[in-house]
Order: structure tokens, then C-alpha cells, then sequence
């Protein structure tokens, strides 16, 4: 993780992202559209980002996910210009009525390794899951991207189309930013067995109340308890 200098610390807003109320002064999205959009893009270059360039897109895995199985959402922060902002907290909103995540992880640039991976744990906030560090370092060349994970609910219909919530970003004065309409749709359709399975490991131990890995119980043990309900089912 990168250890920001008492500067960069210092300028950092130390205010948590809450509910996006509304999209920050100066930051545009895209208009709206009918279509059920995987993916969308916002950019902030007001005053505040002394003529930098910042950019937003949050993205699902797919065009289609499978009901009962998982979908994934990458959001990604990012600069044009030659400024170099620190992001301390990104928060996710989901789609409404979807638990907590499974799987959370962060690609950052580090001064050693350059662009790392890390798993990283979620916590709640305001409705969505935030993430928070010192501060991840951003420039032209290395967005920090946050990649979140969530069951998919058994209960949604094939066909139906499901729209995430919006994205908050806080860190340095320009990269700040609430965007209630950075979101991403999936249609739903019918899972085959094999997912169907993948997503009922949740079900059965795998996924712990905070979106991680349980210390309880091996992948094998947790299959073999599902093939034998499926069974005596």
C-alpha cells in the first residue's frame, strides 16, 4: 500500500464519501440512455483540478449474468493530465436489494511492483461498500481500480434488467467527486447448473458476513455439502 508524504496526507479531504445526493459541481456524465448500458464514463476539469483531466467508468462483467451467480463490478479512477491525485476512499453502490459483497480487490500503482493487486476488505456506507486506504497514488499512466464482486440474487427473472447505483470517490480537492449516475446494467438471464452451483458456495460458508473468505470449511467440503443437498433434494 502506498504511504502518502505529510503533503499529500495533509491536503487529503478526510471526509468518508456518503450517499450520492448529486453529481459534484463541474462533473459531467454521460445523458441517460434506454439501452441497458454495461458500462459508463463521467470526467471532472473545473477549477478544482487545476486544468487536469479527471475520468470515471464503472463497468459489470457482462452483458448477460446468470440469476444465483455472481457479478462483478470494476470502477476505475483516472487522470488525462499531468496531475497526480491520491484517492482515499472509493465507494460502490449496488443494485438495490444485492447482499454484500464476495470478493474485493484494488489495483494500485506502488513504488515497488508498480500496478499491484490487493485484496481488501469492504466496509458499509450509506447504502454502498467503501474502501478506504492512506492514499493510492494516480497519474496518466496508472488509475487505481477497484473490483467488486456480488452474489447475484436467485429471485430476479430472466430478461430483467438490473441497474447498479452510482460511485463516490474522495481523496485530494479534484479527484473528490459523487457520481449517483456512474452506474451499470446487466440483463439477467437463466444460470446453468455449473453456475448454479459456483453461486450457492455463498449459501454454504464460503462467503463470511463481511464479503470475504471463511476461515471455516474447505472449497471440497462445501461442494460435496451442496452435491449431496442437490441430491437429497
Amino acid at each position: 500500500m502506498i504511504r502518502t508524504s505529510r503533503t499529500a496526507a495533509g491536503i487529503a479531504t478526510t471526509a468518508l464519501v456518503i450517499a450520492c445526493a448529486g453529481v459534484a459541481l463541474g462533473s459531467g456524465v454521460a445523458a441517460a440512455d434506454t439501452t441497458c448500458s454495461v458500462r459508463s464514463h463521467a470526467e471532472k476539469r473545473d477549477a478544482s483540478t487545476v486544468g487536469v483531466t479527471h475520468v470515471y467508468d464503472k463497468i459489470a462483467s457482462g452483458e448477460e449474468i446468470g440469476v444465483g451467480t455472481t457479478v462483478t463490478y470494476k470502477v476505475v479512477v483516472g487522470t488525462t493530465g499531468i496531475g497526480n491525485p491520491y484517492v482515499n476512499t472509493i465507494t460502490d453502490f449496488p443494485p438495490s436489494g444485492f447482499g454484500a459483497p464476495v470478493k474485493t480487490t484494488v489495483t494500485a500503482y506502488h513504488a515497488i511492483g508498480g500496478q499491484v493487486t490487493e485484496d481488501v476488505t469492504p466496509e458499509p456506507n450509506a447504502g454502498g461498500w467503501k474502501v478506504t486506504s492512506t492514499g493510492w497514488f494516480v497519474n496518466s499512466g496508472n488509475p487505481v481500480t477497484l473490483t467488486i464482486t456480488y452474489p447475484v440474487p436467485s429471485s430476479l427473472q430472466p430478461g430483467q434488467q438490473v441497474t447498479s447505483g452510482g460511485v463516490g470517490v474522495a481523496g485530494t480537492v479534484g479527484v473528490s467527486n459523487e457520481m449517483p449516475n456512474l452506474t451499470a446494467c446487466f440483463t439477467a438471464r437463466g444460470a446453468n447448473a455449473g453456475e448454479t452451483v459456483i453461486g450457492s458456495l455463498g449459501e454454504n460458508g464460503l462467503g463470511s458476513s463481511d464479503g470475504q473468505l471463511s476461515s471455516t470449511g474447505s472449497a471440497t467440503d462445501i461442494l460435496s455439502d451442496v452435491l449431496r443437498n442437490l441430491i437429497g433434494s
